[in-house]
């Protein structure tokens, strides 16, 4: 499938339109034509990125960056299958925007992994680099994913690293957003474990990893 067929520009204008009506026909349709996965990752969140990037070059507003947020949120919430995780409890992962305004990404690898049944914190956004620390320590989070799209929050994973070094902690580090995706070796610069350029490979470093946790505590050797 090409993503050059995908309403693009249509869904981008209504979202800075604000027009809830119009963004929700045109994902249902492109969903009924190409499906739910190829949508949210050649539609939701190249728009949401792009307008994400307007506004930081002043050719949009931050009250349409947020809204286009939330339709999203709310389109994802309506239009996508959700399986409920299998009990209520919250697994040792969590997300976060590190100092960072745009919930966008965020939002969308969110709606994802849960409609995957993944039970995980939420630590929102604009989150400082001590107190995610103290956050993930107190919550024995052992997979944390770190979102960011400008290069400048991308930059502070390393004074992350160093202050989870200083607590005794070593949780893995995955990141992703616009600066890792543009750079393909920024991940390594910054000292993370790993770099998740979508919300589907998200979804599969997440299983990997419980997985493996899950084998190691059983014992299991690969």
């Amino acid at each position: 499938m090409e993503a050059n067929l995908l309403p693009v520009h249509e869904f981008q204008a209504a979202l800075l339109a604000m027009n809830r009506i119009a963004a929700r026909s045109i994902v249902a349709g492109a969903i009924r034509d190409f499906g739910s996965p190829y949508v949210m990752e050649q539609l939701l969140t190249p728009v949401l990125e792009a307008i994400g990037l307007l506004w930081e070059k002043g050719t949009a507003a931050l009250a349409q960056v947020y809204m286009s947020g939330c339709i999203c949120e709310e389109i994802i919430d309506e239009l996508l299958p959700r399986t409920d995780a299998s009990d209520g409890k919250k697994a040792a992962v969590a997300i976060a925007v590190l100092e960072d305004s745009h919930a966008l990404g965020k939002k969308l690898v969110l709606s994802a992994l849960k409609s995957n049944g993944m039970n995980i914190h939420d630590y929102g956004i604009g989150v400082t680099v001590d107190d995610l620390a103290e956050r993930a320590s107190a919550d024995g989070i052992k997979i944390l994913l770190v979102s960011a799209l400008m290069l400048r929050s991308a930059l502070r994973v390393p004074a992350l690293r160093a202050k989870f070094s200083a607590l005794g902690l070593c949780p893995v580090l995955i990141v992703g957003g616009a600066p890792f995706r543009l750079d393909p070796q920024l991940w390594r610069e910054v000292g993370a474990d790993g770099v998740a350029r979508n919300s589907s490979e998200t979804i599969g470093i997440v299983r990997r990893l419980l997985n493996a946790e899950v084998s190691e505590s059983k014992g299991v050797t690969s």
